[in-house]
This record gives C-alpha cells, structure tokens and sequence, in this order.
C-alpha cells in the first residue's frame, strides 16, 4: 500500500493499494464524524462495487444515501447536478455528513461538484475505480459539469478529505477504460519524468498499477501544492487537453477523454517538431508509446472546427490561450499565445 500526502487548502491523503474497498467505512469513520453518506456512482460501477461499499459503510455504523445515474460523459450536466442535489435535500442530507464518489472522472466531478456546493460545502470522499481517474481526476479539487458549449465549464476548486484508490477495482477495467487512463499516464511522463516514460515502454502499466499511480499523484501533489488554482505551473497538466477536449466536444464525446488527449499529445508534438521546438526523435518516441498502449494520434476533424471548439476552453484568458509545448522527453513548457494562433498550432499539428 501506498500513501501520497497532499498539502493544499485542505490536507489529505490518497491512499493507493488492494484489498480497500471492503474496509471504506472504517477508513472514512476515522478521519470524519459524519452520520450519514452518499453514495455517487453510475449505473456500471454501482452494479460492481455498490453493494460492497455499502455493507462497510453500514458495519461502521454511518446511514446511507445512494444516487445512481446512467454512464458517460453525455450525462455530466447541469440536470444530473441539479437532480443529485434535489436527491440530497431530499435525503435530508446536513452539512456534517459526507459525499463519497464511487466511480471514474465523470462520477468524481459530478459528486465532488454536488459536495462543493450543497449547503456551501461538506466533506468529499472520492474512491477511484478507472485508472484515468486514480493517476489524475480523483486527486487535486477540479470538480464540475459540462454545458453545451464544451467540457467542465462550470465547477469549483473542492478538496476532497481522502482519495482510496482500491487497485482491485482496475481489474474490471474494460479496455477502452484502461487505455484512457494509460493516455493520462503517459502525459505525466512526457511533461515530467523520463524514467517513467522509459518504464512505460518496457513494463505495461497494468502490470505495475500501485507504482504507476504512486508517482502519477506524487507528481500532480507537487503542481497543486505550487499552484492549486491552476494559474501557473499547474497548467503543465494540461499537455494535450486543449486539443483534447475540443476533440471530446465536437464529437460529442463519443470519442472518450485519454483518446481525446492522446490525439491532441500527439497534434501539439508534431507541431512542436514543424516550428523547431522539438526533435523529430521525440515525436517518434511519443507516438510509439501512444502505438503501444493503442492509442489513436490522429485527429479526424478539421483545423478550423477544432480551433473554434478550442477556443471556449475555460482556460483562455481574453484573447490568450496558454498551451503546453514539449521541448523532450520528460520537459514540457508553458507558452501564451494569441488565440488566432491556435488554428496554426493545430494545423501544423496533422489536423485536416
């Protein structure tokens, strides 16, 4: 078992290891004196590990509420947030009590939005069960929903009290799920460790999961304790996913996020090699390992549609956009740059 300590606004562990799930409830009682908790989960992941969470929760002594929504990125939207909230009220759910989000990126933003924000706040528990989820979203208070416009426009900055990542849950995995997560991995690589980009090549990631997610979250701990609000180094984290989420949006999120991101790793490095940023070498190495964990590079819309889609992303600041730019294996940079620039960065970048 491992544990990763994170200092931010609130202090909390991650802990990492098999064999957790069945013991939440003491986990949870220990560092909260909550009465009653919520179980957040969609339909897929209740239906795995619902009722094994519940029995600890319940031989803890803590009381009980579930909400379940259907699966999929599609149904991360203000109805679903409004609707968990009608369910908490409901549930008389108070301000001592605690949230628990039982599930991959799309559960713990929703949950840990709902947590944020009913009755001004209370206590957040998020318990993992994709891989993309335990090396990325679980860990470092992004929360949110999506509107129309593009992903994750509406949310918060939310700590959670504790992050139990069960690695047993990862052997449910489908595929598509675990390549995902295998594209966020590699995204820590590129941006910060050469060591782990090179391990990734010998050693597939599900065969050394506790490893991989240790250092994935030692990494992310040392952006959020720098900058938990994501205004400067923290933005490192975003290598890809400027692309990527726009990728998401205008397919309507049929294609999954760590394709998504991917694709836009791979677009934002060619582009890189193209203006003399990087060497070709590097791109070779990236898209050998995207090859490798069979993962796409290649974007199926055009420039002009993809640059639109991008430019609603939240992190555009005026007529600025800040996009992360790799230099080499394992050292990636921050540059700003006029929003009209973007559709050459991704034209230059392989898109159509």
């Amino acid at each position: 078992m491992e544990t990763v300590g994170i200092n931010s606004s609130k202090s909390y562990d991650v802990i990492i290891g098999s064999g957790l799930l069945p013991d939440a409830g003491k986990y949870i009682t220990e560092i909260l004196s909550c009465k009653t908790a919520v179980i957040v989960s969609d339909d897929n992941v209740f239906s795995l590990y619902g009722e094994t969470l519940k029995d600890s929760l319940a031989q803890a002594g803590l009381g009980i509420l579930t909400f379940v929504f259907p699966h999929g990125e599609q149904n991360k939207t203000l109805s679903t947030y409004g609707d968990l909230l009608n369910a908490m009220c409901s549930g008389h759910i108070s301000r001592s009590d605690t949230v628990i989000a039982l599930g991959g990126g799309v559960v713990g933003d929703l949950a840990g939005f709902a947590a944020a924000t009913y009755q001004r706040g209370i206590a957040l528990v998020q318990m993992p069960t994709t891989l993309l989820a335990a090396v990325d979203s679980s860990v470092g208070g992004k929360t949110g929903v999506d509107l129309e416009s593009g992903k994750n426009q509406v949310g918060s900055f939310y700590q959670p009290s504790m992050v139990l990542c069960d690695t047993d849950t990862l052997k449910t995995l489908p595929e598509t799920e675990y390549r995902n997560g295998c594209a966020e991995i590699i995204k820590y690589a590129m941006i910060g460790s050469y060591d782990l980009f090179r391990e990734l090549s010998k050693t597939p990631v599900c065969r050394q999961y506790e490893s991989v997610i240790s250092k994935c979250v030692s990494m992310k701990r040392d952006y959020i304790e720098q900058d938990e609000h994501d205004l400067g180094c923290r933005m490192m984290l975003n290598f890809g996913h400027t692309v990527g989420h726009a990728i998401e949006t205008c397919s309507h999120y049929t294609i999954p996020h760590g394709e998504a991101v991917a694709i836009g790793m791979a677009m934002i490095t060619r582009a890189a090699c193209t203006l003399g940023i990087c060497e070709i070498s590097v791109l070779d190495a990236l898209l050998q390992l995207i090859d490798k964990y069979a993962l796409p590079s290649e974007s199926p819309f055009e420039s002009d549609i993809l640059a639109a889609a991008a430019l609603t992303d939240k992190k555009r600041k005026g007529d600025k956009l800040t996009i992360v730019i790799p230099e080499d294996i394992g050292k990636c940079v921050l540059k700003e740059i006029p929003k009209d620039e973007l559709y050459e960065w991704i034209k230059a970048g392989g898109s159509k």
